[in-house]
C-alpha cells in the first residue's frame, strides 16, 4: 500500500512547486539539489520517501540539460529509497518539439527523453500542453497530459471582457496545427475563429502570409500552446491590426521568451501577453510589463490529489 504525498522541487520551478504544495495543504519535502566544484549534479532526499507517493515537481525548462539531468537524478535517489511510485511532474516538458524525424538522420529527442526517464524509474508522468499529443504514446508507462484553456479563458473573461464588456471576440490560431487548440478557446468565450496562413523557412524564424476570418472591429486573442522567439505571435499581431481588430492580445502556455522574444513583444502591437507559470517568468515580468500570469498551481494540485487517491483525472482535461 502506498501512504502519503511526498512533494519533492528541484531547481527548475521551486515557486509553482510551493504553490502547489500550498494548494494541497501538504508540506515540501526537503531535498538539496546543489552541484558538485566540477558542476557535476548532487542531489540528497532529506525525508523518508520508503513507501510513500513521491511526486517530483521539475519542468525541464531552460537550461534544459541541466533540470532535465537533476529530474533523472532525483528520481534514482528515490528509487533507491525505496519510494513506493515516482510521478514526475513536468509542467513543462523539454524537447518536446523535437517529435519527429526532419531530416535523414536526425534524432526524436522527445521519445529519448522518455526513454531516460522510464529507465530512470518513473512510475507516472505528470505534464501540460505537449507541443505534440503523440509523446505520450512514447512511453510505457501512464501520462497524464493536461491543458490550461479553462484557466487562461477564465482570465480573459476576467480582465479583457471586464475592461470592454461589448467587445466582440475573435480567437485566432498562429498557424493551422493549432486550429484545435484555438476551437477549444472559441467554444468557451462564444467567440469567433480565425486562421493565420504561415509558411516558416527555417527553424525560429516565421512569415505570416495572411489571415483567414474576420477581425475587423473585434479584439483578437492569439493562442498558442508557446510563445518561444515570438517571431509567430508578434507577426501574427501585426496582421491582425492590418485586417482592422481593434486591438490584440496573446495568451500561450508556457512562456519560453527566448532570444529576442521580449524586444520583440515589447515593440509589437500586443497588448497583453497572458502565460502561465509553468515556466519560471520572474525575470521575463520585470522586463515586459505586457506579462499577465495564471498559476496553473490548483490545476496540478488536483490532478496530483485524484492520482494519489487513484480517482479520475479526465475530469480536469476540459
Amino acid at each position: 500500500m502506498i501512504s502519503e504525498i511526498k512533494l519533492i522541487t528541484g531547481n527548475a520551478n521551486p515557486a509553482l512547486a510551493r504553490s502547489i504544495a500550498e494548494y494541497l495543504d501538504s508540506p515540501m519535502g526537503q531535498a538539496s539539489v546543489s552541484r558538485f566544484s566540477d558542476g557535476e549534479i548532487n542531489v540528497e532526499i532529506k525525508d523518508n520517501v520508503r513507501g510513500r507517493d513521491v511526486f517530483l515537481i521539475q519542468p525541464t525548462c531552460a537550461p534544459a540539460n541541466d533540470h532535465l539531468m537533476e529530474l533523472l537524478i532525483m528520481v534514482d535517489a528515490c528509487k533507491r529509497a525505496s519510494a513506493g511510485r515516482i510521478t514526475a511532474v513536468m509542467p513543462y516538458y523539454g524537447y518536446a518539439r523535437q517529435d519527429r524525424k526532419v531530416a535523414p538522420r536526425a534524432p526524436i529527442t522527445a521519445k529519448l527523453v522518455a526513454d531516460l526517464l522510464s529507465r530512470a524509474g518513473v512510475d507516472r508522468v505528470l505534464t501540460m500542453e505537449l507541443h505534440a499529443g503523440q509523446i505520450q504514446g512514447f512511453f510505457d508507462i501512464p501520462v497524464d497530459n493536461l491543458y490550461s484553456s479553462a484557466l487562461l479563458s477564465a482570465h480573459i473573461e476576467r480582465s479583457i471582457l471586464r475592461e470592454r464588456p461589448d467587445a466582440e471576440l475573435v480567437i485566432v490560431s498562429p498557424d493551422a496545427g493549432g486550429v484545435e487548440r484555438a476551437r477549444a478557446f472559441a467554444k468557451r468565450l462564444r467567440a469567433g475563429l480565425a486562421i493565420i496562413d504561415k509558411r516558416r523557412e527555417r527553424a525560429n524564424v516565421s512569415e505570416v502570409m495572411h489571415l483567414i476570418g474576420e477581425v475587423e472591429g473585434r479584439v483578437a486573442i492569439l493562442v498558442d500552446d508557446m510563445i518561444d522567439t515570438a517571431g509567430t505571435i508578434t507577426k501574427a499581431a501585426e496582421a491582425g491590426m492590418r485586417e482592422g481588430a481593434i486591438e490584440v492580445h496573446t495568451t500561450a502556455t508556457h512562456g519560453v521568451l527566448s532570444g529576442p522574444a521580449v524586444d520583440r513583444l515589447r515593440e509589437s502591437p500586443v497588448r497583453s501577453v497572458i502565460l502561465t507559470d509553468t515556466i519560471p517568468l520572474d525575470g521575463k515580468r520585470a522586463a515586459l510589463d505586457k506579462i499577465e500570469v495564471v498559476s496553473v498551481a490548483p490545476l496540478f494540485g488536483e490532478a496530483i490529489r485524484a492520482i494519489h487517491h487513484h480517482d479520475s483525472v479526465s475530469r480536469l482535461f476540459g
